[in-house]
């Protein structure tokens, strides 16, 4: 049984390396550097390992407090997300694990839906994150992370912003002492909906959180400024933790001072996801935005360590890492996870060498765990401390350099960054950064879909030159018109509005397309040629191309328009009008287009000589 079972696992094995290495995936790329460890490596990345695990345990609750889930949710996805991620990850120091901008998605998701879901958020978590997680893995085997470089940086910038706003907001209700008022009645997951819940409860409000929260928000914004390299988060919680027990002890009107639960073993327990199809229908939108945004965001965040430290990465091994980390997590306890751009650059500022820290860093999450299991840690932290330390986390969100030259740059990126903003604070989160992403690809398909036509004419010398508005045709019935772009769906339309602008001309008898520099026909740009081919034929006008790429050739020929181009040449007496381009000449396609052009209109008026030197870019396009 036991020979049987390991026979199965080798072949499953193999077969899903064969998958990821037929799209240039490594299973386990975590092999090299395990051949190249040594002991130096190794004090370098347990200090780096150490001082990440210092911020990676306090961010772990406060992102579980924000996506309002028991804390361990948050402690646990950060050590096993840091121990997975490695073996699959293409960068040596991103750190995976929960994030804000995903918390508060999955929070906005289940404050939302609250009134039609049949079962309490935390029961949907683990099937969630295995989705998010089987997502991301599909995305990276189809190469989909290479597609995020077609969203603009102005949609992260305008959603982490608005999710920050979002995160500070909700967190008052916890500073403010009205949380559990909060909770009663209909879920305010908007900006405006919790703004105005807020502002109804303030009979409500009670001074002993706010001053707490306060104190604790004071000292680590103070402790940012002047000390910035110490675990800041860590300390300003582990002092008001204190605090607030002995103000708890020995101070009237503290008492009831709102804690959380402790922790214990059972909650590190390996537990499968209960799938069924009525649930995965529920999750199915929510589960691509947040594997989109951490894919997103660990893309980022990878390629901005590349930058510093000189490293290769690669996007879809990174989404990867993305998907098997939550996938890993989704059978303890689950919360999504994504590259944490604090956690990364920290682990690279502290010298890690090897993807190692990261595993190194997620055992002592471990250790951390166990010690708040055994020692009376998480039930003395007040809710408002770790609240105020999650709204200074969502203060230092608001990039003011990099709103303001979203803003400033093109007016495209800042009526992006306004609109994703703005989605943020009216809709839920993960319908907000699809608004801003389809806003991004659309302004971007727009500048993609212009394709730059020249009406070209041969000068005395025999080489092309773009023929001058002042200036006649040197033959009245031939144009050559030179198109340079991508000819894809989006840009067929005004293809064939140009080139029907350039025929309306009642002199033209003959057209002649340059198509050396078009790029992605597709099936919608070949069908405007067809109809342009057809439409010139009826009006006696002849429609010829030259400098075809065997890209384009092979276009034509399979979508059967070659045929259509074809007709009335005699093939066997070898009339064509289809010319080739020619490397070691680039012109002497159009020069023989210009022969058959003077053959179908019954002229031989130009004197046609091509010359071509190498050495003048404008003549080799």
């Amino acid at each position: 049984m036991k020979r049987h079972l390991k026979a199965v696992l080798r072949n499953t094995l193999h077969g899903a390396q064969r998958i990821l290495s037929g799209n240039g995936l490594d299973l386990f790329p975590i092999r090299g550097p395990i051949k190249r460890y040594n002991r130096k490596k190794f004090s370098y990345d347990a200090k780096a390992a150490l001082n990440t695990a210092l911020l990676a345990l306090p961010q772990g609750m406060a992102y579980a407090a924000i996506a309002e889930l028991p804390i361990h949710y948050g402690i646990l996805s950060s050590a096993i997300c840091a121990i997975v991620a490695p073996f699959f990850a293409s960068s040596r120091f991103t750190i995976l694990g929960p994030t804000n901008s995903t918390a508060f998605m999955v929070f906005s998701f289940f404050a939302a839906a609250s009134g039609t879901l049949g079962k309490a958020p935390v029961e949907y978590m683990p099937l969630l994150v295995l989705m998010v997680g089987v997502l991301s893995v599909i995305g990276a085997v189809f190469k989909v992370a290479d597609l995020l470089q077609y969203v603009s940086r102005s949609v992260l910038v305008g959603y982490i912003t608005g999710a920050a706003l979002l995160i500070l907001t909700n967190q008052l209700k916890h500073v403010l002492g009205i949380a559990e008022p909060m909770s009663q009645g209909a879920s305010a997951s908007t900006f405006f909906a919790i703004i105005e819940k807020i502002g109804a409860l303030w009979d409500s409000y009670q001074w002993q959180p706010m001053l707490l929260g306060g104190l604790t928000l004071t000292l680590y914004l103070a402790l940012q400024k002047k000390f910035s390299t110490l675990p800041n988060f860590a300390i300003s919680l582990a002092v008001s933790a204190v605090t607030g027990w002995a103000l708890k002890q020995y101070v009237a009107g503290f008492e009831n001072i709102s804690t959380f639960t402790p922790l214990h073993l059972d909650h590190l327990v390996l537990r499968m996801p209960d799938i069924n199809m009525e649930d995965i229908s529920t999750l199915m939108a929510v589960a691509f935005a947040v594997a989109f945004l951490a894919s997103l965001e660990n893309s980022v965040m990878a390629k901005s360590l590349a930058s510093r430290s000189g490293d290769r990465t690669d996007v879809n091994q990174d989404m990867l890492s993305v998907g098997m980390s939550n996938i890993a997590t989704s059978f303890l306890a689950a919360m999504p996870s994504s590259g944490s751009l604090t956690r990364s650059a920290l682990n690279y500022e502290s010298q890690a060498k090897s993807r190692f820290a990261s595993i190194f860093c997620g055992l002592l999450c471990l250790a951390g765990f166990y010690v708040m299991v055994k020692l009376p840690v998480v039930e003395n932290i007040p809710k408002t401390s770790l609240a105020a330390l999650v709204i200074g986390i969502a203060i230092s969100l608001f990039k003011w350099k990099n709103i303001r030259i979203c803003l400033r740059s093109t007016p495209d990126d800042a009526l992006v960054i306004i609109t994703t903003f703005a989605a943020t604070l009216l809709t839920r989160l993960d319908y907000a950064i699809f608004i801003g992403v389809g806003l991004s690809i659309t302004l971007f398909l727009r500048k993609a879909s212009k394709p730059h036509l020249v009406e070209y004419e041969i000068n005395d010398e025999g080489s092309l030159q773009e023929l001058d508005a002042k200036n006649k045709r040197q033959i009245p019935a031939i144009s050559i018109v030179h198109v340079e772009g991508d000819l894809f769906f989006g840009a067929a339309d005004l293809f064939l509005t140009q080139i029907q602008r350039t025929i309306a001309d009642d002199n033209l008898k003959c057209i002649i397309l340059r198509l050396k520099n078009a790029r992605h026909l597709d099936a919608t740009s070949v069908l405007a040629l067809d109809e342009l081919i057809k439409d010139t034929r009826k009006k006696g006008v002849h429609v010829l191309v030259s400098g075809a790429t065997r890209e384009v050739y092979e276009v034509l020929k399979k979508s059967g328009v070659l045929q259509t181009l074809q007709q009335g040449c005699i093939r066997e007496e070898g009339e064509t009008n289809l010319f080739m381009y020619f490397r070691g000449n680039p012109n002497i396609s159009t020069r023989d287009a210009l022969i058959r052009a003077q053959q179908l209109i019954g002229t031989k008026d130009a004197d046609i000589k091509i010359f071509f030197d190498p050495n003048k870019e404008k003549e080799g396009k």
